[in-house]
């Protein structure tokens, strides 16, 4: 199968088994789902949904979190772990939010990488999903996924961030790496799958003999 059939057949397949792609992680506005994503660095979603609530409780917009003491919000997220450094991220990217943009989550990717604790895949999560702005977030689930139905050769998120926004039509984007994590969670996990069990595996490459590694920096 040519690269480009690869392209065609995975996009339809993901839009047929997740026609909906709700966010995993409980917000109700940019703030919150940016607090939601620095939170779930190195824990599961449902973890962070679990403490989410008490955390928004508390304090769920800027000028209330940047009033609040580190130690305050790391007792609340401690169970999401490295809550020493979450919660000084969350409480200083409060205030300069308030400080430097009248307390409003900016819209711009560099200035959201500007803040404490966020990175770019991060900042493509809120521009994409809080703001609608295309954007391919890549984590290394993601990047397991493209490795195996071979979509890069990349050895790090940011190559294979590249390589799929230049396969993937720019209006699918928001929706497809969304797509794709529910894929992999469901069909093509780490264990569950190592290149040669998922439909899309053994349909995009049907003799793989052996298993795919994925490639890392």
């Amino acid at each position: 199968m040519l690269k480009a059939e690869r392209v065609a057949f995975i996009l339809r397949r993901l839009q047929e088994l997740y026609p909906e792609t709700p966010v995993p992680l409980d917000h109700k506005d940019p703030f919150t789902l940016l607090v939601a994503v620095l939170l779930s660095a190195q824990c599961t979603d449902e973890r962070v949904n679990t403490v989410t609530p008490a955390l928004f409780a508390m304090a769920d917009n800027p000028l209330e979190m940047a009033g609040k003491e580190v130690e305050q919000i790391k007792q609340i997220i401690r169970p999401c772990g490295l809550s020493p450094k979450k919660s000084k991220a969350i409480q200083r990217l409060s205030v300069i939010i308030m400080d430097e943009h009248a307390g409003i989550v900016p819209q711009d990717m560099d200035a959201l990488e500007r803040l404490p604790g966020v990175g770019h895949k991060t900042a493509s999560v809120v521009m994409s999903q809080a703001f609608g702005v295309p954007a391919f977030p890549v984590d290394t689930h993601i990047h397991r996924l493209a490795q195996r139905w071979g979509l890069t050769n990349g050895k790090n998120v940011v190559q294979t961030e590249k390589d799929l926004k230049r396969l993937f039509p720019e209006e699918f984007w928001n929706k497809l790496h969304l797509q794709i994590i529910f894929y992999g969670r469901e069909y093509c996990t780490a264990r569950g799958c190592d290149g040669r069990v998922c439909e899309i595996c053994t349909t995009c490459y049907p003799g793989r003999k052996g298993p795919k590694k994925t490639r890392k920096a």
